[in-house]
């Protein structure tokens, strides 16, 4: 099964060209792959040009949502994946999306594959990729290690995901309208993402175990001290009436293994008491920032 992959990048050309050529060496498919250059970078446009990858560009950064809906716009699978630019895709990794994919039987489906990641997961919350260092920057990376003990490191499927990469049917990316701009540069996409598909009916939300790849982490954000950060929390809140952290806890009960489709958010004590913090919080919002 070929995926359309669509990478954002943002002066990353090092990152950028390992991500790529971990796809074209470790997939099983020749997938077709559409970048979108946020801000000029001739380095990494000379680099898709002489390789005839197709790209799109904006002359300044225009942020991850709206980069990606206009490299959406070239792509012409069936399947969409959406990755950083900073990932290294392990062997068979399309092969296990593939392979969920057609057991599912539907295209009412979220996926992601499993981050590997040098940093250790904080105590204070659920575990939701593999600690495993081998390098948390490119000059460090020891890919050798990694190509020789990724699969033995022990993780499971997990309930909502890892956010990126994701896979979801192009007829669903239709139907919700891609990533949502509200929210560029980019924090608080990937749950508005998850909560338009959620409206649409999509109740499978899987991180997919033996779909691999390894997450440098965050190299974009890290470079770019200076980025203006959205809002995320304020406009989700305002758009769905919920908190992030409400919606991944209780709806999507994200970070817990994998045990089934989704039925409905969580009922209880507990979860009647943070949304009611939620609808305070909304309240306020609403009251004294108006804009």
């Amino acid at each position: 099964m070929e995926f359309s992959i669509i990478i954002p990048t943002v002066n990353n050309y090092e990152y950028f060209k390992l991500s790529l050529d971990s796809i074209k060496k470790n997939s099983v498919y020749n997938h077709e792959i559409t970048v979108h250059l946020n801000g000029l970078d001739a380095k990494t446009e000379d680099f898709l040009i002489n390789n005839k990858i197709n790209y799109t560009k904006s002359f300044t950064n225009i942020g991850l949502c709206s980069g990606v809906n206009l490299a959406y716009k070239k792509t012409t699978k069936n399947y969409i994946v959406y990755a950083h630019d900073d990932m290294y895709f392990l062997p068979n990794w399309d092969k296990y999306l593939s392979d969920e994919i057609l057991a599912l039987k539907t295209d009412k489906f979220y996926l992601s594959s499993t981050q590997i990641s040098a940093n250790k997961p904080l105590e204070s919350t659920f575990i939701n990729h593999i600690y495993y260092d081998c390098g948390d920057k490119i000059d460090v990376f020891n890919e050798e290690k990694l190509l020789s003990n990724f699969q033995k490191l022990n993780f499971h499927d997990l309930q909502g995901t890892h956010w990126a990469p994701h896979v979801i049917s192009k007829s669903l990316w239709d139907q919700i309208g891609g990533f949502s701009e509200e929210f560029d540069p980019g924090f608080g996409s990937d749950p508005d993402l998850n909560m338009k598909l959620w409206k649409n009916g999509v109740r499978i939300f899987k991180g997919v175990n033996k779909s691999r790849v390894y997450h440098f982490g965050s190299l974009t954000t890290r470079k770019s001290k200076n980025l203006h950060r959205n809002n995320a929390n304020k406009t989700f809140l305002l758009k769905w009436g919920i908190s992030i952290g409400y919606f991944t806890k209780y709806y999507l009960q994200r970070g817990v293994p994998y045990n089934g489709k989704l039925k409905g958010p969580i009922i209880s004590f507990f979860s009647f008491f943070e949304l009611s913090l939620c609808l305070m919080k909304y309240l306020y919002f609403k009251i004294f920032f108006k804009k």
